[in-house]
This record gives C-alpha cells, structure tokens and sequence, in this order.
C-alpha cells in the first residue's frame, strides 16, 4: 500500500499511531512499527530529556522499523524544558518528529539541520498552510471528533480533511475519529494519504494502560466522551466519567472559570496512576476521542493494523466497486 505518507517516512502502510501522554513508550511505539505503521514515544511522558533518550535507545532494540517522537507545546504554569527535549531527540538521530500545540517554528532551524522530517499537527485549514509555509514535511489533520486538544473551531474531519487537501501541497494525515480501514479508505477517498490514530491504539495488547481502562473503552459508545475547558478556550476531548462532569459542573457556573478550581481534579499525576495502573475509570480526567464507539476488541497492534488495510482494501475493491458497477 503506497502513498505520499508511506514514501515520506519509509513504512509500509499509511498508519501512524499519534504522540499519547503517557501511552507513548518504546513498548506501543515499537509494536506499531513493527507491524508497518509508524509508532510515536511521546518526549513529555519522560521526566527528563536523559529519561526520553533512554527510551528511544530502548525503542531501537524492540524495533529495527523507522518511528518517531511526539513534542507537544502547550500552555503550563511550569513550562517543561522543551529546548532540553528537542536536543535530546537531535543526538538520539530520531530523524521523524511529530509536533503539536505551538507552533514548532522556534524548532525548525535545528530540525532542517540534521534532516529531520516534521509532522505538525493542526486543526485548521490556517495552521496547516502555516506548517507547509515553515517547512513541514507533513501535516496531521484533527477533527473535532479527536481526542485531547481539538481545537476550537469545532469543524469534523469530513469537512476538514477535504479542506486541507485543496490547499496545501505536502502530505497530509487523517487524524481524529479512525478506528477502522472503511474510515481509512474514506479519508484517502477526501484526499489524506495516511491516517493517525489516538485512540484506537490506546485499546491494544501493548499500550501501557490498566485493563480495565482499555475494557471501559470497549464497553463505550460514541455519546461517552465530554469537552473540558472549553470556558479556558483550550478545549480537551476526554472520557466522560464523574471527573469530568465536575469540571463541567464547575465551568458551568455564571462567570469566568478560575483554572486553580479545576487544577486538583484535572493534574496530569492523577489521570496517570488512575489511567496506567489503577485502572479507576473515575479517578481522573483521560483523554478519549468520540472513535470509543467503534472499539469493540483490544488486539495486538499486528492484528489491528492488518485487519485495517484489510478493511480498505475490501471498501474499494468490493464495496464502492459495487457501487459504481
């Protein structure tokens, strides 16, 4: 299965699997790659830039296959040592990065230097031609339907994906709401040529997350996921669970919502032990996208990707064939 995507990073079928706080390790990231995808270890999951770079040495003798690191730039009250990170990732000779929040302009000098291939990801049909514009290789599209930051334009990717596609000239990815190779194909058919998936990867054999998370997704439809912060204009997509209804709670009361009210039921510590080893579908906020509703399993990421490409190939090979006689 060749595309732009598959060309540009040296894989074998057009599906990344996105930067994930916490999710992201060498373990995920590797299983993804060796399954002929692209796996991410997502740098902020580390505690240090000396941390991360462990882990991607660790990644090398799990996976021969390219993969990629994941630098997010968002807002915090103690801004991590991003600089740090990204020299971390450079003297690693990670040569794929995957950014998000900001935007990664600051950075580019010192990626194009070494050649490194930048994958920014955006959620609007304006910030993806700002990418192209500083030097991108690739963009990864998030609809409203993604999990995490979707932005606050609240525009879907059937609209967005086409969009962009009609705008901008450097390869693009489908990222948001993909569980399945009928989706796939459909955001090839829009004009991606790849996907990313969130999501859907969190709910494998291999994502470091506690069982009973991955069987809570299962058992989620559509309806389960909540929009936080939207009062902060910094909305996160997240399961919907009484922590979140909280926030929401708190954010529905007249006036400006005060983050320090939010602060102790939305810490990053908190999410992480009820999410990888408590497994306490209530004891944080975790991001899910609206995909849930169509996670019915937790396969290995061999398994899901080639029942993936399987799926596409059957939606144009049988299914729009059928169609169009």
């Amino acid at each position: 299965m060749k595309t732009r995507i598959t060309e540009l990073l040296g894989i074998e079928y057009p599906i990344v699997q996105g930067g994930m706080m916490w999710v992201g390790t060498a373990d995920l990231a590797a299983a993804v790659s060796n399954a002929g995808g692209l796996g991410i270890i997502t740098a902020l999951s580390f505690p240090t830039p000396e941390a991360l770079t462990q882990e991607i040495a660790r990644c090398r003798t799990l996976t021969s296959k390219p993969f990629g690191v994941n630098v997010t730039i968002l807002p915090a009250i103690k801004p991590p040592p991003y600089e740090e990170y990204v020299k971390a990732i450079i003297a690693s000779g990670v040569k794929i990065i995957e950014t998000a929040g900001r935007n990664p302009e600051p950075f580019m000098p010192a990626f194009n230097a070494v050649g490194i291939k930048v994958i920014h990801k955006c959620t609007s049909v304006r910030h993806a031609l700002k990418a192209e514009a500083i030097g991108c290789a690739a963009v990864s599209v998030d609809g409203f339907e993604c999990a995490g930051h979707p932005g606050e334009d609240d525009i879907t990717n059937l609209v967005l994906i086409p969009a962009v596609a009609a705008k901008v000239k450097i390869p693009l990815l489908a990222s948001g709401g993909i569980a399945n190779g009928y989706q796939m194909a459909a955001a090839l058919a829009l004009g991606a040529d790849g996907i990313n998936m969130g999501t859907r990867f969190v709910a494998t054999v291999e994502a470091p997350v506690n069982e009973k998370i991955k069987q809570a997704m299962v058992d989620a439809d559509e309806r389960q996921t909540a929009l936080i912060f939207r009062t902060l204009n910094n909305t996160a997509r997240v399961f919907k669970n009484k922590i979140a209804e909280e926030v929401l709670a708190i954010e529905a009361k007249d006036g400006a919502t005060d983050f320090t009210e939010l602060q102790p039921l939305v810490t990053g510590t908190r999410g992480r032990v009820a999410v990888l080893e408590e497994g306490d579908v209530d004891g944080g906020v975790w991001a899910a996208g609206m995909v849930i509703g169509l996670i019915n399993d937790i396969p290995t990421c061999e398994v899901l990707i080639k029942r993936i490409v399987a799926e596409a190939r059957e939606a144009v090979q049988v299914r729009m064939a059928g169609l169009m006689g």
